[in-house]
């Protein structure tokens, strides 16, 4: 082990995180009724221009009068290469209540951008006086991103989770697809006359853990575009889970359910990461650093797994 110490991320429940445009206000309701873990109430990509301003307002609005029971609730600012961004941060924390918690900030390809956002944010909440500081969400969306996103992970005490957008990704790469995620029609591999589908974001979606989990940040994997493909979307969120993060963009209602469940420990995971600590500390007990467990195996490095476990089923039932 390194002499540097990973870090925990934020506890927080991350399985779902559905987003909206802020131009439509009419789904805000809606999106706080849902079983979605996190909200991102979006003014970047899905609004156009001419709406800026009236979706900045839409948003400011629902944040300070609707119900968000204990959902993390986040704003998704416009790119910094933009004239919106600025404008974004000053009007949400100068009016925006403090049940506002996070700011999701797109496109960032370098440290430099997230410390950018963070010089405003620190000026305007020590202006307000604002009690509560704001968390930051990092979206991975492009060649330099990828590239840099280990020192992404490490460039603010804000950054509370990390994700991957598949599709302006996909256009930095000059990747050969218009779909969001998800396999690829023509990255496969043939033999025997069979062809064998693999996963393109495999590299990055391992290469954003890491970088993740070196640093206390929550990896989340981005958007499946094709939100009638439930078995799709099922199939990805498990390939996610599977390699560390620990929930999903959702672009559709339909997709939460999903996305929970994948994410969500089985009872008989739960039970078993209960019973390793158990025996595991029986063996601590005796002055042995492993012990046999049903038939293998089991170490310090098992503990840590099974501790994740059961302080993620803690988090999900006292969230019901």
């Amino acid at each position: 082990m390194s002499f540097k110490i990973q870090p925990a991320p934020v506890a927080r429940l991350n399985r779902s995180q559905l987003f909206g445009p802020g131009s439509r206000p009419e789904i805000f309701e809606k999106m706080a009724k849902s079983e979605a873990d996190v909200i991102n109430l979006d003014l970047e990509d899905s609004v156009a221009p001419a709406d800026k301003e009236k979706a900045r307002s839409n948003v400011i609005k629902a944040i300070n009068n609707l119900e968000w029971k204990n959902k993390t609730v986040s704003v998704r600012i416009n790119s910094l290469d933009t004239p919106f961004w600025y404008r974004d941060v000053i009007d949400l924390l100068e009016n925006c209540s403090e049940r506002l918690d996070n700011l999701t900030i797109p496109k960032v390809g370098c440290a430099a951008d997230v410390y950018a956002v963070d010089a405003l944010v620190s000026s305007v909440e020590q202006a307000m006086a604002r009690s509560k500081n704001i968390g930051f969400e990092i979206l991975i969306e492009s060649a330099a991103g990828i590239s840099n996103v280990n020192e992404i992970a490490n460039s603010s005490s804000r950054i509370e989770s990390m994700a991957l957008g598949a599709a302006d990704f996909a256009a930095s790469m000059g990747m050969v697809t218009t779909g969001i995620g998800g396999t690829q029609d023509s990255y496969y591999m043939h033999r025997a006359g069979k062809k064998y589908w693999s996963n393109p974001w495999h590299w990055a979606q391992a290469s954003l853990v890491a970088a993740c989990r070196s640093h206390g940040v929550l990896p989340v994997d981005g958007p499946f575009g094709d939100f009638n493909d439930t078995e799709g979307f099922f199939a990805e969120a498990k390939r996610a889970s599977t390699l560390g993060m620990v929930g999903k963009w959702v672009i559709h209602p339909n997709q939460v359910a999903s996305a929970n469940k994948v994410f969500t420990p089985s009872p008989d995971a739960i039970e078993e990461a209960k019973e390793i600590i158990e025996a595991m500390n029986k063996a601590a007990e005796n002055g042995e650093g492993a012990t046999v467990f049903k038939g293998r195996m089991v170490d310090i490095a098992s503990i840590k797994q099974a501790h994740v476990l059961v302080k993620l089923a803690n988090l999900i039932e006292n969230d019901k």
